[in-house]
């Protein structure tokens, strides 16, 4: 007579050490990852104050040029340039650019008229400017952007040194009264944490382009971004994964360093945005595809035995244990960085946050991955 195993008995078994199994991958990464920015220590001394040359690439931007540009141009810094590469404007921007430069001696401008032939995206301003900036250190922004403080351009460049060649800074967006607008800032704060987190543990794959600094000679001895020249995006990522090396980099968790952008207003906006920022992930190396996946893939397939557990009333009291040991040790690990990045207003939507990065954060992915590539303004 030939013996069957019990399904049911062997289910319940199976799912509670699939569970266990994915819980224990969501405590390697918050213990040997997220714990870092946590317990992250921001310098508090002005270590390093070299010339620094700022780059702004602007394309119809003449409201944000004149509301925000006098006030990077005012920062409490000893010595620094402001460049703005004008790139095909056809708005007011040159006019506007030239009655503040009459104003700051240190503003320098860089026109690129319209041409079909040139390119639209941001890379060839980002260079030419580059390559016209009279300081080896170098620190970019947008011109949507505000910096938290007049200690913007102090806060970045102290962290530069004979070994520190690039800074890692925090961009979140402007808080506004829209259900949207906490989607994109908790995206935002979730992606930061995750840069700074990998960064801080080795494995460097991001910046982003509103709030990095890096030196001349760097971005020289790179051939710039001749690598992923054709893509729009690349800049802030490609880049960072090509010249961040034998810790040539850090991070800057300083709150007088953040750099506050204009969020986008519809749902189609910021898809069309995160469309062009998942465009470079394919040429992404393996292990760093490996290890910015197995986080979320586990996170998914965490809740995923949990939820069979429970709707099969299947769950145990160690089932429930062990996942109440990982939500809490995750809310706790981030909790403290949201802090530490001006976010603890969020801190009691982790929670949710959690369930939707599982669950509708790849759904987001897989739709914009293969979308018509979006073009820079």
């Amino acid at each position: 007579m030939e013996i069957y195993p019990d399904i049911n008995a062997i289910m319940p078994f199976t799912f509670t050490v699939a569970l266990g199994l994915f819980a224990l991958i969501q405590l390697i990464w918050v213990i040997f990852f997220y714990s870092r920015v946590s317990f992250h220590k921001e310098t508090t001394d002005t270590i390093s104050t070299p010339p620094v040359s700022v780059i702004i690439a602007a394309r119809n931007e003449e409201d944000n040029l004149f509301e925000l540009l006098p006030f990077i141009l005012e920062q409490q810094y000893p010595e620094f340039e402001v460049i703005v590469i004008n790139h095909q404007s056809i708005d007011d921007s040159t006019h506007i650019l030239k009655a503040i430069q009459r104003q700051y001696e240190h503003l320098k401008v860089i026109d690129l008229p319209s041409n079909q032939h040139l390119s639209n995206g941001k890379k060839l301003p980002l260079t030419i400017a580059i390559k016209g900036a009279k300081y080896e250190h170098l620190l970019f922004t947008d011109a949507d952007c505000k910096p938290n403080s007049e200690y913007w351009i102090r806060g970045m460049a102290k962290h530069f040194s004979d070994k520190k060649k690039i800074v890692l800074g925090y961009g979140p967006y402007k808080s506004e009264k829209s259900f949207l607008n906490k989607i994109i800032r908790l995206d935002t704060v979730f992606i930061a944490i995750n840069y700074f987190a990998y960064a801080k543990a080795g494995v460097p794959y991001m910046g982003v382009g509103r709030n990095l600094a890096y030196t001349k000679s760097l971005f020289l001895e790179n051939k710039g971004f001749k690598s992923h020249y054709s893509l729009q995006s690349g800049d802030d990522d490609l880049f960072i994964q090509e010249t961040a090396k034998n810790k040539n980099y850090t991070v800057c968790l300083d709150k007088n360093s953040f750099c506050y952008s204009e969020p986008k207003k519809t749902w189609s906006e910021w898809i069309k945005q995160k469309s062009r920022h998942f465009t470079t992930t394919s040429r992404y190396g393996v292990i760093k595809k490996l290890l910015l996946g197995i986080y979320p893939l586990s996170l998914i397939l965490l809740y995923t035995s949990f939820i069979t557990l429970l709707v099969n009333n299947w769950l145990s009291w160690i089932s429930v244990g062990v996942i109440a040991l990982v939500f809490i040790l995750k809310w706790i690990t981030h909790g403290i960085a949201l802090k530490k990045l001006n976010e603890r207003t969020f801190i009691w939507l982790f929670p949710l946050w959690d369930l939707f990065y599982a669950f509708l954060g790849p759904i987001i992915y897989y739709t914009t991955e293969n979308s018509t590539e979006a073009k820079w303004k």
